[in-house]
C-alpha cells in the first residue's frame, strides 16, 4: 500500500462513526440498497443491518461488486427479526423507526449525538409491527406536500444527514469512533482492495 493510500484510508477510517447504523427491513429493490449504501458511506456509516424475513436475501450488492459501496460497508444480514433486534440492543441505545403514527416525533427532535438505529422498511409496507414493537420509537420527516412519504433511499439519506450535522456540531467527527479492533482489521482489508 502506497503512502497515500494508506493516509487516504485512515482519514476515512477516522470519520466512521461507530454510534449510528441504518437498518433495512425487507428492501426489495437492489438499487435502493446500493443508493443507501452509498449513503451511508458518505456520512460514516460503517455497519449496517439487513433484515430479510419476508423476502429473499440479496445476492447482488455483494462485497465483490465494485460499482457498489458494499465492499467498504461491515453489512449484518439476518432472517429473524428478533436475533437482528439483539444484535442492535448490544451495540445501539435506541432503535428509531420510520413509521406514520400518532407517537411518531419530527426527525428533528432525535438526539443523535448518541447511539442510534435508524429502521427503514419495504418500499410498500413500511417498517413490520413486530420491528415497531421492539423499538424505542417512531419519528417522520417533516413534509408539506399531498404524498406523506419518500422513496426509502431518500428518506435515509435525509435523516442520516441530520445526524452527520448533529453529530459535526458535537465533534463526533473530530476524534477516532471506531474501536481499535475494528479500525485495524478494517485498514488491513481495505488495504488490500481495489481502488475506487
Amino acid at each position: 500500500m502506497t503512502p497515500e493510500r494508506r493516509e487516504r484510508l485512515l482519514s476515512v477510517l477516522n470519520k466512521r462513526q461507530a454510534g449510528l447504523t441504518v437498518v433495512l427491513e425487507n428492501v426489495q429493490d437492489p438499487h435502493n440498497i446500493s443508493a443507501v449504501m452509498r449513503t451511508c458511506d458518505a456520512v460514516g456509516i460503517q455497519e449496517i443491518y439487513v433484515l430479510n424475513n419476508k423476502i429473499a436475501r440479496h445476492k447482488k450488492w455483494g462485497a465483490r461488486s465494485s460499482s457498489s459501496a458494499a465492499k467498504w460497508l461491515t453489512i449484518h444480514q439476518f432472517s429473524d427479526t428478533a436475533e437482528c433486534v439483539a444484535a442492535l440492543r448490544q451495540k445501539y441505545d435506541k432503535i428509531f423507526t420510520t413509521h406514520l403514527a400518532a407517537d411518531a416525533v419530527s426527525l428533528y427532535e432525535i438526539d443523535f449525538t448518541g447511539s442510534v438505529a435508524l429502521v427503514f422498511g419495504n418500499e410498500h409496507d413500511g417498517v413490520s409491527d413486530e420491528v415497531r414493537a421492539l423499538a424505542d420509537g417512531n419519528f417522520i420527516i417533516p413534509q408539506v406536500g399531498i404524498i406523506k412519504s419518500l422513496n426509502i433511499s431518500v428518506a435515509c439519506a435525509v435523516s442520516i444527514y441530520e445526524a452527520l450535522r448533529q453529530r459535526t456540531i458535537a465533534g463526533c467527527y473530530e476524534k477516532r469512533n471506531l474501536p481499535d479492533g475494528q479500525f485495524e482489521a478494517l485498514l488491513e482489508k481495505w488495504g488490500f482492495e481495489e481502488e475506487e
